[in-house]
């Protein structure tokens, strides 16, 4: 090796150390305060200089039902209206596709449209699924190869969010289930509702309470177990199923809950019901664009806005005619939609 090259090799190192030196010096310094002022520190105009601004807080959307006869353009305004709320992300409670009977061509171009829609929205959206979305093995098929398993949960700043399939019923159930369906879709679409009423698929304890596998039970019981200190946890499906006469798999999970900070949020019913079980939220969102039923109480287009912090949560209830713009209007042209049925 010549001297030149030596030479050269020492300056380079030595040009190489003098910046990360310079960079090291540069990332010592303090950053700025967040608040800043030029006021004495006595009588100042505002009530606190602590802000709510923790950096484990962070706040998500919960929204509900599309079908049962979606009204069109409430779920674009929707979209629109969480974007200018920014969460970190929107998770729903499920029925986001109408379904039908077994046509592949038909339910992809379904499932094509909502993840299109969805997808608008800047945060991310976790999907449960839905008696719409969910009903039999056919459906259960569709969403696997596209979505992969019904249920899972996930971690955000240790806080655990459980999303529950209310129509996984085993592989057998799901089958007899799905030939219910099917028949009970072709009187209502034949006879009318009338008809349709006296169907044994609109009499089944399943349409209204929905069930677990004891496959699906066995999983959430084991992530519990895995998280036992978590600050929060929130369950989300579609149909109550603790109100269900045989409840004894969803049971488990509250018995294991037991003692900890949970909240759960459904769909399925299109009317709003809060209440207190084992000392704990339940709430039984109503619609997001979905056909509503107001005979059992209030039936409303809304989202509910979640904050969770190390002191607890909160819960806001937004009404989506309430969510304006800068201009003063509902976004993506909400004005001429009428978001509550009187």
């Amino acid at each position: 090796m010549s001297d030149k090259t030596t030479i050269a090799m020492k300056r380079r190192h030595i040009s190489t150390t003098l910046f990360l030196f310079i960079a090291l010096l540069f990332s010592c310094k303090e950053a700025p305060p967040v608040f800043q002022h030029d006021l004495p520190s006595s009588n100042q105009p505002w009530t606190k200089s602590q802000f709510d601004n923790d950096s484990e807080k962070f706040s998500f959307i919960v929204h509900s039902d599309l079908t049962g006869g979606e009204r069109p353009r409430i779920y674009d305004v929707a979209v629109e209206q969480m974007n200018l709320l920014r969460p970190e992300f929107i998770v729903n409670v499920g029925d986001l596709i109408e379904g039908g009977k077994p046509d592949s061509t038909s339910w992809i171009g379904q499932w094509d449209e909502f993840d299109e829609r969805a997808n608008k929205a800047k945060a991310p959206v976790f999907y449960t699924g839905g008696n719409h979305d969910l009903t039999g093995n056919f459906a259960h098929g569709i969403w696997e190869k596209r979505y992969g398993r019904s249920y899972y949960h996930f971690l955000y700043k240790n806080t655990l969010f459980l999303v529950l399939d209310s129509d996984d019923h085993g592989s057998i159930r799901n089958d007899e289930i799905e030939k219910m369906r099917n028949e009970g879709i072709r009187i209502l679409e034949e006879e009318g509702e009338e008809a349709y009423a006296k169907t044994d698929y609109a009499n089944l304890p399943e349409r209204s309470y929905g069930n677990m596998s004891e496959e699906q039970r066995d999983y959430f019981l084991e992530v519990l177990q895995k998280y036992p200190d978590v600050k929060w946890t929130f369950l989300m499906m579609h149909k109550p199923m603790w109100d269900s006469p045989q409840n004894e798999r969803f049971a488990a999970l509250e018995e294991r809950l037991t003692g900890k900070n949970y909240t759960v949020f459904n769909g399925h019913t299109h009317t709003f019901n809060y209440q207190v079980r084992k000392g704990m939220d339940y709430i039984n969102l109503a619609t997001t664009g979905g056909a509503q039923n107001n005979s059992r109480g209030r039936s409303m287009d809304h989202f509910l806005w979640i904050t969770v912090d190390n002191e607890g949560i909160s819960i806001a209830n937004l009404l989506m005619e309430g969510i304006l713009n800068r201009q003063g209007f509902i976004p993506a042209g909400g004005d001429t939609l009428v978001f509550e049925k009187k």
